[in-house]
């Protein structure tokens, strides 16, 4: 019979095994078809006895044994004659029935008190499902008696000749443990087969065909090694890794290589390893404390054109160093965000957040996953966080000069739109590396203030009046550096693209929130960064429309142009008004928005007297000058009386009645730090933990929209309601979204009464009522 024909029928005998374990109750394991025991019988001596099961049957020449001490020399295993048998697989052999009882003689050295080596067999199964069992080793560890006064010159039957391999010496010197990783066990010598004289070789013990090992290559990240000789492969998919519960220890995402694919006749189109793989894994700790940590790895491998091994487990005992706050924070946010890519290979996609399945999109198609990504951005692009980018757009336009033309109007578009693109890019990758978000960043009072002074100046440049209010030694120097930021020059305008994306505009949505995520576990900065720009140029393309448009449709020289220039320099006080409206009380936002809507009004002629020949134009103009007066008058009235809302300053004027109907928030307990949350998850309710900042937009179109309304009071009625605000962006806040795996808000999370978060209803961004209250009703399972 040939080689090939062997394996093949080995291989077949190997799957029928394999199937048997899970259907047939009467096909032992291993170790209880050929148990084994062992009796010391003398110092250099030790009796190993088989008692092997009915129906089974041990190959006498695959029985051997080997040590790794160096004190201790093996002679070869003194087994008795078998009995002849013509096996399918291995042609002539002698196999043992019933029982049998082998002697190993040994020269342990004067200072050995324990021997300890191993014992590897080889056995078949004879009667239908006929197997044979790969090579299986028993590792045996015994205590040997003292030496008797002046034996220690005897030597044992066999001592002369050679020992088994000896123990590498301890690499203490090597100036890294990496370097440790990828040798042979000395226990597991790493050849191609069994040597023997006239034989062919045979499939290697497991031990020897897939050598594991691991270490430790910082305080949160472990390195898991295999190795196997040439010829033999490990499956990816069959392979998992597991730590005890109480052991205080998380293992996040495994970062696989990439592979060799491979048709098998068994799985299919699966994921292969040859010769070598090296697995990072990333470690989530209660504590920084040194210890020691247990890792268990179930895995499953082939030989090429040979024989498949059942599953094999192995448990590796690891020293964990002492890690900082700082590396344990950083642990916890990648194992937040390694449940992306986890459920994503499970297939699960009901467990998975909306941004957990885009991050697995870019993962998967990533052509489609670009294309997708622009139109999420088409979309963010009429939302509020980008609103405020067209009137700075178009002022530039309208800055840029009586005559702009349409090409004019387009290259400064794209130069802006291009500008903010990038920073936009460059904001989210090191988001998802760092975990700094630069817009967060730039949400200071004193930056968004610097910003609102720009904007004002602006304005008052588009309405010529520096003359009138600045002296003559700055005009110049302001109308200059105006007019070069209002579009004058391509830098002025890129510069200004490049604030836009910083201040105006800090808001998360899932697309932005899967990019990071997505960068934050593969580190792949490069096509995660090409994700956000595609995103970002969704976004701006309305932007180019809007500002090419502009510069074809916006009246020349004349009154119409001083009139559009006026609009742009209200604009600009608006947006001055909103940027500062991120820490400033509103009632002091009333205030502000009262006295530019009553000048508005006074501007168009509110409180002028029509001529009776005034065109219809002109009294449009008058009339909608009223309107801004009467509400300025509002906004004024509502500040003064203490009203909070801009959008109903009267509310409560009117005494007990208005009051009464003000709309109920949600009674928030504010947390601050990852201690504050345990705390609330240990009390044995449902949590939802809102993340807000005053600076985000979403964040209060939530607070006024969605928190308001009676269902979805009633909806979290069962919820401890817990509220991060993370405005001021410190250490602390930092530490938290870190800890969750967050960009930064609006983010909502749900914990049910056994404090496991339920990650697929995660809500990133804006949600109105109705579908918030849907989502609460998942979250609790109903």
């Amino acid at each position: 019979m040939s080689r090939f024909a062997r394996y093949a029928l080995l291989a077949a005998g190997l799957l029928g095994f394999t199937q048997a374990q899970a259907q047939d109750d009467e096909l032992l394991r291993v170790e209880e078809a050929f148990a084994l025991t062992s009796q010391v019988v003398g110092r250099d001596a030790i009796k190993l006895e088989w008692k092997i099961a009915d129906g089974y049957y041990l190959y006498r020449t695959r029985m051997s044994t080997r040590s790794s001490q160096a004190d201790l020399n093996l002679a070869p295993l003194e087994l008795p004659p078998g009995e002849p048998k013509n096996d399918e697989f291995l042609g002539q052999v002698e196999v043992y029935h019933g029982k049998v009882t082998a002697t190993q003689a040994l020269k342990p050295g004067p200072d050995l008190t324990t021997a300890e080596f191993a014992v590897t067999i080889q056995g078949c199964h004879e009667r239908e499902p006929k197997i044979c069992y790969p090579p299986y080793t028993a590792k045996l560890s015994l205590p040997l008696p003292p030496p008797e006064p002046g034996a220690a010159a005897a030597e044992p039957a066999g001592a002369g000749l050679l020992r088994g391999p000896a123990a590498a010496t301890p690499p203490g010197a090597l100036s890294s443990a990496l370097n440790q990783l990828g040798k042979p066990a000395a226990d597991a010598p790493m050849d191609t087969g069994t040597a023997v004289p006239g034989e062919e070789k045979l499939p290697l013990p497991p031990e020897q065909a897939f050598v594991f090992e691991t270490i430790a290559t910082g305080p949160t990240e472990l390195l898991a090694r295999w190795t196997m000789p040439k010829g033999y492969y490990l499956y990816r998919d069959k392979t998992r890794l597991s730590v005890p519960a109480d052991s205080g220890v998380r293992l996040g995402t495994p970062r696989w290589p990439v592979g060799t694919p491979h048709k098998d006749e068994h799985y299919g189109d699966v994921t292969v390893y040859f010769d070598q793989v090296e697995l990072p894994i990333d470690l989530g700790r209660d504590d920084g404390k040194p210890a020691k940590l247990k890792l268990q790895a179930e895995f499953q491998g082939c030989e090429n054109d040979g024989v498949c091994y059942p599953i094999m487990t192995r448990t590796v005992e690891v020293e964990l160093p002492q890690a900082s706050a700082a590396q344990l924070d950083m642990a916890r946010a990648k194992l937040a965000t390694s449940a992306a890519p986890a459920a994503a290979a499970s297939g699960n996609a009901e467990d998975q957040s909306e941004e957990q399945r885009l991050a697995a999109q870019l993962s998967s198609d990533r052509l489609l996953a670009l294309i997708s990504f622009f139109g999420f951005g088409l979309l963010l692009a009429f939302t509020p966080c980008v609103f405020p980018m067209l009137p700075i757009l178009s002022g530039i336009i309208a800055g840029a000069g009586e005559n702009v033309s349409t090409r004019r109007a387009f290259v400064l578009s794209t130069v802006y739109v291009l500008a903010s693109t990038l920073v936009f890019t460059i904001a989210g990758v090191a988001a998802g590396l760092v975990g700094a978000n630069l817009q967060a960043l730039f949400q200071q009072p004193w930056i968004l203030t610097s910003f609102a002074i720009l904007f004002v100046l602006l304005s008052l440049s588009m309405f010529g009046f520096y003359e009138l209010q600045l002296p003559s030694s700055l005009q110049s120097r302001i109308a200059s550096v105006s007019n070069r930021q209002q579009g004058g020059s391509l830098t002025g305008v890129a510069v200004m693209g490049v604030l836009s994306a910083l201040i105006v505009g800090p808001c998360v949505a899932p697309p932005l929130a899967a990019a990071v995520l997505y960068i934050s576990q593969t580190r792949d900065p490069v096509f995660g960064g090409l994700a956000l720009f595609t995103l970002s140029l969704g976004m701006g393309a309305p932007l180019v429309v809007a500002g090419t448009a502009a510069g074809k449709w916006l009246p020349r020289a004349g009154a119409w142009m001083d009139s559009v220039k006026a609009v742009f320099g209200v604009s600009f006080l608006a947006l001055a008004i909103y940027m500062v409206s991120r820490f400033l009380d509103a009632g002091w936002i009333m205030l502000m928005i009262g006295v530019l809507a009553v000048a508005c009004g006074v501007y168009l002629g509110a409180l002028e007297r029509l001529p009776e020949e005034a065109s219809g134009w002109r009294r449009l103009w008058k009339s909608l000058g009223v309107v801004l007066l009467i509400a300025g008058a509002a906004q004024l009235v509502g500040a003064f009386a203490g009203s909070a809302d801009p959008l109903q300053p009267l509310r409560g004027l009117g005494g007990g009645g208005g009051s009464a109907a003000a709309p109920q928030h949600l009674p928030f307990r504010t947390i601050k730090t990852i201690a504050d949350v345990e705390a609330q998850l240990k009390q044995g309710k449902p949590v939802m933990l809102d993340f807000y900042a005053d600076w985000c937009v979403s964040c209060k179109e939530m607070e006024k929209f969605t928190f308001t309304k009676s269902d979805v009071h009633a909806a979290l009625q069962p919820y401890t309601l817990l509220k991060a605000d993370v405005t001021a962006n410190d250490a602390e806040d930092q530490a938290l979204l870190k800890h969750f795996g967050l960009v930064g808000p609006p983010v909502t999370i749900f914990f049910g009464a056994d404090g496991k978060e339920r990650r697929a209803q995660r809500l990133t961004g804006f949600e109105s009522a109705e579908k918030f209250v849907a989502r609460v009703a998942k979250a609790a399972g109903r």
